[in-house]
């Protein structure tokens, strides 16, 4: 045992030496300066944002077109098994989903964040022994701002608020794409539908806030850079719901959300306007006509997002009594408090974003 002792000692100071050499050769390597220089960082946030746009964009139709392909190879038992899944758990995306907080806590999601950069700021505490309705102003092009906070850890959403889980509620359309319905169920993603909404503030216990954007696609016609408007004044079924469950509403607003991209406006009246609008009905999502920077700079044009820093501030929950069916005055009442909340909440932080007194929150 003694005589093995010196040994291991020598060899020990020849992993040293080796490790001590080879750490003075890469200092000299121009790959390390290049990496220190926060270049690979911004690189990373960059294809963060591609893989989010198209993700968005084109997964759900790459996997049904990759599942109808199988069909006809020799793994054509991997669509067959999928599908036989997907039968039996066809409720799931209904009723709360299945989060998993690895796929919450992913790095790529901090890239993300990091390349406006976006922020979640607290104002008020929320009990967990409550649920909560979250309303997210504005839409923008992409809900950068509703993903990154509420959908994924990127900025410590359940540290921030412990014992809130949080639902980002989108078109129910989506969850009809095989493996893309899986990926958007991960984040906490769930079907904005009447039956989704009612069994989580329900059926599942307390502490649950559903994230809506509450303007939807006709407001994300309307994102203009500079321009803080919402379509909120005939957007009321959020309230109802509400009202119904008990559920206290809470008024978010995203500055900087409308400035990721510039919109190319056509003029009310227009056949462009009317194609958009018509569009707009018939598959539930607005197609714009959008502008913004390249992916190697943020000086020439291209599709990527503008990286303007994206601030979501939560603001006052408005308690709301339980009413299991609320009259259209009562519906009208809280509607009129939760707009009154949004305007203050805009006046309060606008200051702090860049904003001047003088800009004005519109509400359409």
């Amino acid at each position: 045992m003694d005589s093995a002792w010196p040994k291991a000692q020598e060899w020990r100071g020849v992993g040293t030496s080796v490790r001590s050499s080879v750490l003075a050769a890469v200092r000299h390597l121009p790959s390390v300066r290049w990496v220190s220089s926060g270049t690979l960082t911004r690189l990373l946030q960059r294809l963060a944002v591609v893989q989010y746009i198209l993700s968005f964009l084109f997964l759900g139709p790459v996997c049904i077109i990759l599942l109808i392909y199988l069909l006809y190879t020799s793994c054509w038992w991997i669509t067959a098994l999928y599908y036989l899944w997907l039968v039996y758990d066809w409720k799931t995306h209904k009723q709360a989903g299945r989060r998993w907080s690895w796929v919450r806590g992913w790095p790529v999601w901090t890239y993300l964040s990091g390349y406006f950069p976006i922020q979640l700021i607290k104002t008020h505490h929320l009990p967990p022994d409550k649920n909560y309705i979250f309303g997210y102003h504005p839409h923008g092009i992409f809900c950068f701002g509703a993903l990154c906070n509420f959908g994924t850890e990127a900025n410590g959403f359940s540290k921030k608020y412990p014992g809130i889980t949080p639902f980002v509620a989108t078109l129910s359309g989506n969850f009809l794409l095989p493996v893309a319905r899986e990926y958007l169920m991960s984040t906490g993603v769930c079907p904005v539908t009447h039956d989704t909404i009612d069994f989580i503030l329900s059926r599942n216990g307390t502490g649950n806030a559903i994230v809506i954007a509450v303007g939807g696609a006709a407001e994300s016609l309307n994102t203009t850079p500079g321009v803080n408007q919402v379509t909120l004044k005939n957007r009321k079924g959020f309230v109802r719901k509400a009202l119904k469950h008990g559920a206290a509403l809470v008024p978010v607003f995203s500055f900087g959300e409308n400035d990721t991209y510039q919109q190319v406006m056509f003029a009310d009246g227009s056949w462009c306007r009317w194609l958009q609008k018509r569009l707009q009905k018939i598959v539930g999502f607005a197609l714009c006509v959008i502008q913004g920077c390249s992916l190697l700079s943020a000086d020439t044009w291209g599709v990527m997002p503008f990286p303007k820093p994206i601030t979501s501030v939560v603001g006052e929950p408005i308690s709301v009594p339980q009413i299991s069916e609320p009259s259209a005055d009562e519906v009208d009442r809280y509607h009129a408090l939760y707009m009154a909340s949004l305007q203050r909440l805009f006046d309060t932080e606008k200051t702090r974003f860049g904003l001047t007194q003088r800009d004005t929150l519109l509400m359409h």
